[in-house]
């Protein structure tokens, strides 16, 4: 048995990993930057760019390039285009699109100091694996081992900067059972990211929770075929978890409705009089409004959007 961090690593981004595979994640499971309405959050970022005077737009764990793909489809060609993710550059993106190799998780490559850049990782912490914890029966958090097949036991007891984050961010008390996913790796790859930015905009997208909202359960899930299943760390399935956002060390934290609505991505339908004047106009319409409110509706809309400004 290992430690949940180092079998999640392994299953996503070791040899053979579940991000590693042919299929990509769009394979199983489609995202605001993968799934049908990829080309309204690509506009969104676009504009979000415009009013932040950014020239460069990053892309991190973008998978094979399903956003960047529809942002080279609406971005001036003075936009410097960027992606970066664990595989080789797909030979199907856009030539404008440049590449960069990762090595996967919170390990991140060098970006070369961009400026003026909009860096964006949308569902991203969330793959980055972390120390999952379990309460034991006198309360006492340790942490939780887990072998090829999804089995479980507890191990140490928790402490060092673990169990310090532990008591700052998600503290008791806690009940046998309760769970704590340790969010100190994913706050180190945030500033980590925004380290290699020299001037910009960086955000990071995710579900998370915050202090006050801690599920006891914790969140660790699989999923595979569009499906979710139980977190097996055999490389077949996704797994994640929801981010604390609180403790990233952002500026501001805001659910996507709220800013892509801001940016001007509205669900509302249109108005069923244009159907009679302009039948083609309100389909095209009503197809838009659909797309944004796979955005903005129920599910990724309370995806929250946590920035930091760099320079």
């Amino acid at each position: 048995m290992r430690t949940w961090e180092q079998a999640w690593t392994d299953a996503l981004y070791g040899e053979g990993g579940f991000y590693r595979r042919p299929e990509g994640p769009a394979g199983h499971f489609a995202t605001s930057a993968n799934g049908p309405a990829a080309d309204l959050l690509a506009g969104a970022l676009l504009e979000l760019a415009r009013r932040h005077d950014l020239t460069t737009i990053v892309d991190v764990g973008c998978g094979r390039g399903e956003l960047l793909g529809a942002l080279a489809a609406q971005a001036d060609p003075s936009t410097l285009l960027v992606g970066v993710d664990v595989v080789e550059r797909p030979s199907e993106l856009p030539a404008r699109v440049e590449w960069v190799r990762s090595p996967g998780g919170a390990d991140l490559p060098d970006l070369g100091s961009p400026t003026d850049a909009l860096v964006v990782a949308h569902e991203w912490l969330d793959v980055v694996p972390c120390p999952v914890v379990e309460a034991d029966e006198h309360g006492i958090l340790r942490t939780v081992l887990v072998d090829a097949t999804g089995t479980e036991a507890l191990g140490d007891r928790l402490d060092g900067d673990d169990l310090r984050w532990a008591d700052e961010h998600w503290p008791g008390p806690r009940s046998p059972g309760d769970r704590v996913e340790v969010g100190r790796t994913r706050d180190a790859a945030y500033a980590g990211l925004v380290g290699r930015v020299a001037s910009g905009l960086v955000v990071a997208v995710d579900y998370g929770h915050e202090r006050g909202t801690r599920p006891a359960a914790g969140t660790l899930v699989g999923f595979v075929d569009g499906t979710s299943c139980a977190p097996v760390p055999d490389g077949r399935c996704d797994l994640t978890a929801h981010v604390a956002m609180d403790s990233l060390g952002a500026d501001e934290l805001r659910s996507q409705r709220e800013v892509l609505r801001e940016l001007g991505v509205d669900g509302t339908r249109p108005p069923l009089d244009l159907a009679r004047t302009d039948p083609a106009g309100y389909l095209a319409d009503l197809a838009r409004a659909s797309r944004a409110a796979a955005l903005t509706g129920a599910g990724p809309g309370e995806f929250v959007w946590a920035s930091r400004r760099v320079g």
